[in-house]
């Protein structure tokens, strides 16, 4: 791209999202894509980054979803979301509509809001320092303090301020008129700043437990702009929203074998007791990546640690299975030798040499695919990798099951644990 279409302003964009790759040369800049997709405004042009493995765009609301946290299945008869000039992003504020308009169609609820106001009679409490220093004296205009019974309450102001942020964003005239339609419906706080606090702030009950959804939609919107924003709870406005699709494919796996392992008796390992960790680097040097980036910890950290402590295993001696998730199309050619030095090292400091089993799980567009890598040397058996393909055109508990299976196998060599006729471990 020629330099004359970046601004000094996009150029610094680009570098601090890191959506793309940027090498600037004499007379233009080269742009090449990553994992990263969406539409991306800048001053003279508008940037589309498509997906190298497409997903319909109401499967991937479902793939969204799971890797959210949510469990409902939203009614394909409420909606109605192609994919437009927008691409994935435009199913972002298209979804959180849907939701506000159930909400609406409930009723909004309401609560006792804290108010301050000006009234020239009494009611409720005087804010008595307001009085003395605003209005030195005067009986005829009040400062108050109220509890009004109104639809003023967070889950509320979320929504309103989501809806008006997502009309400002989208480029559909269509859906910019309906979400602007829906914003009035809600109240909205004074700055859109306040509603990310709201929602941090923000906790639910059985009476509020229903906007789970809208609100997890408007995190999206709310933090639009970054890659890391639709699978991020926290993040900051900007004229673009993108989603991180190798992001998305961790979080979707991470949770697919966290599941899976619950069911065959085992559990998710999070904590940072359990990361390889490397010593003896040299002080104030940097680690680098075949991309080019910096490592930002030098520590080796699988996608998902599942345990399986067998009730009569000594300490010490808990079988780990590792699953590493790569978005990479891996259906059509082999492993690379990076994914394999790194699956091998898991195998090495976690597996049983008993059984040195890693799994790896990419997206299979076409189909769900299998198959198995074996590693030998001087000394025997070195490692196996099961690499796995999960079909995308299905949703993410029914592509999951060639996942559950291989979890499953694994947990029943376990030495001490036995599965029932079920495929799960006895409680």
């Amino acid at each position: 791209m020629p330099r004359s279409e970046l601004s000094s302003a996009d150029l610094r964009r680009l570098r601090e999202l890191k959506a793309v790759s940027l090498v600037e040369r004499q007379d233009h800049c080269v742009l090449t894509a990553r994992t990263t997709t969406g539409i991306l405004e800048l001053s003279g042009i508008r940037l589309m980054l498509r997906p190298k493995f497409p997903i319909q765009g109401d499967r991937l609301i479902n793939w969204l979803s799971y890797a959210n946290g949510q469990n409902s299945t939203i009614d394909e008869a409420l909606r109605n979301w192609p994919l437009g000039e927008d691409g994935y992003a435009g199913l972002v504020p298209t979804a959180l509509l849907h939701e506000c308009r159930l909400l609406l169609r409930r009723g909004l609820r309401r609560d006792y809001v804290r108010r301050q106001r000006v009234d020239t009679t009494l009611r409720g409490r005087l804010n008595v320092e307001a009085q003395a220093t605003r209005c030195f004296g005067a009986v005829d205009q009040l400062h108050v303090r109220t509890f009004d019974y109104e639809d003023g309450g967070w889950e509320n102001l979320v929504c309103g301020a989501a809806l008006t942020a997502a009309a400002g964003q989208v480029k559909d005239p269509l859906l910019k008129q309906q979400l602007t339609s829906a914003a009035k419906d809600f109240p909205c706080p004074s700055r859109d700043t306040d509603a990310l606090p709201l929602l941090a702030r923000g906790r639910y009950s059985v009476l509020n437990d229903h906007y789970r959804p809208a609100h997890a939609w408007a995190r999206m919107v709310l933090g639009g702009g970054g890659p890391d924003d639709l699978l991020s709870p926290y993040g900051f406005g900007a004229q673009g929203l993108l989603l991180k699709l190798d992001g998305l494919w961790e979080s979707v796996v991470r949770r697919m074998a966290s599941e899976a392992a619950v069911s065959a008796g085992g559990r998710l390992i999070q904590d940072k007791n359990h990361h390889i960790l490397t010593h003896g680097r040299l002080e104030g040097r940097r680690t680098h990546r075949s991309d080019g980036s910096e490592a930002a910890a030098p520590d080796f950290r699988p996608d998902a640690l599942l345990s399986f402590a067998s009730p009569t295993a000594s300490p010490g001696s808990t079988p780990y299975l590792t699953v590493d998730a790569k978005y990479k199309n891996y259906a059509e050619r082999n492993v690379s030798v990076e994914d394999r030095h790194q699956l091998l090292t898991y195998i090495a400091g976690y597996t049983d040499p008993g059984n040195p089993l890693a799994l790896v799980v990419h997206p299979a567009p076409k189909g769900p695919t299998e198959h198995e890598l074996t590693f030998r040397g001087p000394r025997g058996l070195v490692g196996r990798i099961l690499v796995l393909g999960l079909d995308t055109r299905t949703d993410p508990k029914t592509a999951a099951a060639p996942l559950r299976k291989a979890i499953a196998d694994f947990a029943a060599t376990v030495p001490g644990r036995t599965l029932n006729s079920a495929g799960t471990a006895p409680s």
